[in-house]
């Protein structure tokens, strides 16, 4: 039986506990359209700018007595001694002993830690790059790339895929870069089908070079590559490896030139900025790569220094967290009104609830607490037209995020598209009211509304850091880890078992599972017997 979570947070005074019990059933019987008539100010008084973003927090369920409560969970949290030890190197990942250096990966200071080792791999990246989009590199049979087919999951390839498809306005044109993920064997195929194997380069993207997924696409790009391809020589025109393994990399016959070092360091969810940003670089060049390093480092400079009452990743984070620990909020939900950003929403899934998925503290002790909410979201104005009746007069409370771009290149269709964006914040806020009770918006659903002067690689970067840093914040609150992600590996290990018994080679016989489990493989044995 699940257990309940009513616990406080494991830091928390419980003074400041119960002031914010109190202050949200205070809130409760107000409504954010009698916050912003008691206070004309209201949006100068709940907005922040940084590194290029404004937070306009203005729709939070909060006053002014949560927001200086909630400052005070930060202080609580040692928050600004943790925020230093994250971006310093200190060991923050205690489970697996090691330090979380994604920060140092976008340094342009060379302070940072391990920077001998982050400037190699960007001068090696440089040098692949300018070969591939010059033309200087060529498949076996002499021709030039075309195309780069990047075979990854995870983090090897949500963040990769997000920043090529967002920055597509910035795309060279040299070569097209396409990503497969998925085991099944259709996301290969529709992929290759339109592509020739003469003039296509896969990138191999695992840092184990053991992930089930990837190397069985790997495998098949291989096989796929021999009707262009006769030797060991010709394979090394038409593979890169991006791993922490080099040996089974090499093994697998890529060349060690051609191979780029993915450190333990990384998290796959946070490595984007390493060579695993390889696609991003041949897409859109190594400046743009170099502009959306930028724009995080910058954002990695105003959560080190600004203070918290401005401080965007750590506003974000207590506003998340008030919501789950005190209102009940089980899903948050992330709304990008910019086609480009249409993958947002699936990256920042696997940021936050691989981060903060989690049910035992650091030091090991079961929560007390709920943790991380469920995230979803989908690119707008389309969920207008699914999701947004939840949004507006289901039964939970869900919090959102819109993110708006203020200018882009087609005046008229943007301005619709922020017209309706300021519609649903302003609709989510205020209801309506209505004799028929089928037609009546309860009203009073917070949001946030995170806006982009334009879409560019400096500020896609700094969004990016945005939400890792809040992902951060929110781990210390809880006091949890953030950078393991041990609830991964269950699954496989038993697929494995599974998979020895479905096609029967021995391997897994000595398993037995459940009664369903056991019909299920009897079943899919009976229909494959050929």
């Amino acid at each position: 039986m699940r257990r309940k979570l009513t616990g406080r947070l494991p830091s928390l005074d419980k003074e400041i506990h119960s002031l914010l019990s109190e202050n949200q059933k205070r809130l409760e019987r107000t409504t954010l359209t009698e916050l912003f008539g008691r206070d004309p100010d209201r949006f100068s008084n709940m907005h922040a700018a940084g590194a290029g973003l404004i937070l306009d927090y203005s729709r939070a369920l909060a006053d002014t007595d949560t927001l200086s409560l909630l400052l005070h969970v930060a202080d609580d949290a040692e928050l600004q001694k943790k925020i230093k030890a994250l971006l310093e190197g200190a060991m923050v990942n205690n489970t697996e002993q090691r330090p979380a250096l994604h920060t140092a990966l976008r340094d342009f200071s060379g302070e940072a830690p391990m920077q001998d080792e982050v400037q190699a791999v960007l001068g090696k990246m440089d040098e692949v790059v300018h070969q591939l989009l010059s033309g200087e590199w060529k498949g076996s049979s002499g021709k030039v790339i075309t195309d780069v087919v990047n075979l990854g999951i995870g983090g090897s390839d949500l963040g990769p895929k997000l920043v090529v498809d967002a920055l597509r306005d910035y795309q060279t044109g040299d070569v097209a870069v396409h990503f497969v993920s998925n085991i099944d064997r259709s996301d290969l195929d529709r992929v290759l089908e339109t592509l020739s194997p003469e003039t296509t380069l896969f990138i191999v993207a695992s840092k184990s070079f053991s992930t089930l997924e990837t190397l069985e696409n790997a495998k098949a790009a291989k096989a796929w590559l021999a009707e262009a391809v006769k030797d060991d020589a010709g394979y090394a025109r038409h593979f890169l490896a991006v791993t922490g393994s080099v040996d089974k990399a090499v093994q697998f016959g890529v060349d060690p030139e051609n191979i780029f070092p993915l450190w333990d360091w990384v998290g796959g969810r946070y490595s984007l900025w390493s060579a695993i940003g390889l696609p991003i670089a041949l897409a859109t060049g190594m400046e743009n790569f170099h502009g959306l390093r930028w724009g995080a480092t910058n954002m990695d400079q105003h959560f080190l220094n600004t203070p918290f009452s401005d401080n965007l990743p750590v506003l974000l984070a207590l506003l998340e967290t008030w919501y789950i620990q005190y209102w009940g909020a089980g899903s948050y939900a992330v709304l990008p009104y910019d086609h480009n950003l249409r993958y947002f929403p699936a990256f920042l899934q696997q940021l936050e609830m691989e981060s903060n998925g989690k049910s035992v503290t650091v030091k090991g002790k079961p929560v007390k607490y709920a943790t991380a909410p469920v995230i979803w979201g989908g690119v707008e104005t389309n969920g207008q037209h699914s999701f947004h009746q939840f949004l507006h007069q289901g039964t939970g409370l869900v919090p959102v995020d819109f993110i708006l771009s203020l200018s882009a290149n087609d005046e008229c269709s943007h301005a619709w598209l922020v017209a309706n964006c300021l519609a649903q914040a302003n609709a989510l806020m205020t209801g309506r009211d209505d004799k028929d009770p089928h037609k009546r918006m309860p009203g009073n659903r917070p949001s946030n509304l995170i806006l982009l002067e334009r879409l560019s690689p400096e500020s896609l970067g700094a969004l990016i850091a945005l939400y890792e840093h809040k992902v951060y914040v929110m781990s210390v609150l809880w006091g949890i880890n953030a950078f393991d992600q041990f609830g991964v590996e269950l699954g496989k290990v038993v697929a494995d078992r599974i998979y020895g018994r479905l096609i029967g080679e021995g391997e897994g016989e000595e398993w037995e599972f459940d009664s369903s489990t056991e019909a299920l493989i009897s079943l899919y044995k009976s229909a494959n017997k050929k």
